[in-house]
């Protein structure tokens, strides 16, 4: 080991110079990619504005939506399987290209129940654009790249955006149906922000996404006019679009991140972490030979049955592993089934339900939620504890009534 020292050292200045003079030659370049993500502290994302909505819309429920708007709305309707029905405010900020058409109409049906729809991007698709009678245009503003915005109804005029390359605003709306609510000017003033009633409920459509983001919200008075546009939605529950902010530019499939993935993006917290796995590495090459083994020491055998199922539940649960759970509790639920009952479930239909409450004396009205539920997990890839909570209840539910 003594033999060993002065190479450790000589390894270790050598790694520690190489890092400083990297880190030196290293210079911070600002992200201005306008992902719009409410996850990301970046100039170009939503994060303040996603963390004041508890402030701007008090003693209501701010939910996050991860999925596609259809499946999500699908599953909380009043014949679905979520925990609620939808009810109040659907916000977007960017990115709606990447909303399915099925989405759009599910949308579009959230509305027309009496909710509404806040939609802000540069360009929608064009789905909305034909269903709502719109159309949009842009001017180019390479000038001086700053664009002024103001509301109607509400004493905010003049507020100034920057890095504005063009400006977006309707070049076609229903002047009798449609309601002006927003302008933006660089020469003169262009129409930005309109309502839109849709049946029972009413769309809101803006053309300037960017002031959302934090770079814009930061900066001066200009949070006065992205709490005037917010100011014009119902005080009601909000659900914020996640989905369209954490796509893969070209696939749309949502992005499994690593939770390091942040700090892997700081300069000297990388370094710091590699270095510490270097050394890591080398401590274990020079401390491999142990002058004595370590002396096990050998209990008896226990009846660890029931340690061990409890280990097992806990590690899935901590490992957030709900779809490997979710499958072995149906797995074992219709296994019960075809043990206790005899009946075939392969197939859970019509004709399952039938004998399953035969065989059970159970109603089938009192069955089928359960079976609807189990037909509805199958179909998904992703879970989550709340859709492994509702199915344990149901399963327990059915050998209790």
């Amino acid at each position: 080991m003594k033999k060993a020292l002065p190479i450790i050292l000589v390894l270790a200045a050598i790694i520690i110079v190489g890092v400083f003079f990297m880190g030196v030659k290293v210079t911070h370049t600002v992200d201005w990619e306008e992902s719009f993500n409410e996850r990301s502290n970046k100039p170009y994302d939503t994060s303040i504005f996603y963390k004041e909505l508890n402030n701007l819309f008090k003693d209501r429920k701010i939910r996050t939506i991860y999925h596609q708007p259809d499946s999500y709305l699908q599953a909380n309707s009043e014949d679905g399987y979520g925990d609620h029905t939808a009810k109040g405010n659907y916000i977007i900020i960017g990115n709606t290209d990447y909303l399915s058409e099925k989405s759009i109409d599910e949308l579009l049906n959230f509305v027309d129940n009496g909710n509404t729809l806040f939609l802000s991007d540069y360009v929608f698709p064009q789905k909305f654009h034909d269903t709502l009678d719109v159309s949009i245009d842009y001017l180019n503003n390479e000038k001086d790249s700053i664009t002024y915005h103001s509301l109607k109804y509400l004493d905010i005029k003049n507020i100034k955006t920057d890095r504005s390359a063009f400006m977006q605003y309707f070049s076609y709306f229903d002047s009798i149906n449609h309601s002006v609510l927003g302008h933006s000017k660089i020469d003169k003033n262009f129409v930005n922000f309109i309502k839109v009633p849709f049946g029972k409920g009413q769309v809101y459509l803006h053309t300037e996404p960017k002031v959302f983001t934090n770079y814009n919200i930061l900066k001066n008075n200009r949070y006065k006019y992205v709490e005037g546009l917010i100011s014009y939605l119902p005080d009601d529950d909000i659900y914020f679009d996640s989905y369209t902010k954490i796509q893969t530019r070209y696939t749309a499939d949502v992005e499994k991140e690593s939770n390091l993935s942040w700090f892997l993006q700081q300069p000297a917290f990388k370094w710091a972490w590699y270095t510490s796995i270097i050394f890591g590495i080398l401590f274990m090459i020079f401390n491999a030979k142990r002058r004595q083994r370590i002396i096990k020491i050998i209990k008896p055998l226990q009846n660890t049955t029931v340690g061990f199922v409890k280990t097992v539940s806990n590690l899935y649960l901590e490992t957030q592993d709900y779809k490997n759970i979710v499958d072995k509790k149906i797995t074992y639920f219709l296994e019960r089934i075809r043990t206790d009952y005899h009946i075939n479930t392969t197939v859970l239909d019509d004709a399952f339900l039938t004998k399953l409450s035969a065989k059970t004396g159970k109603k089938k009205e009192d069955i089928k939620p359960l079976i609807n539920y189990i037909n509805w997990l199958r179909s998904k890839n992703e879970f989550f504890e709340e859709n492994l909570i509702k199915l344990n209840r149901q399963i327990e539910a059915f050998y209790t009534k």
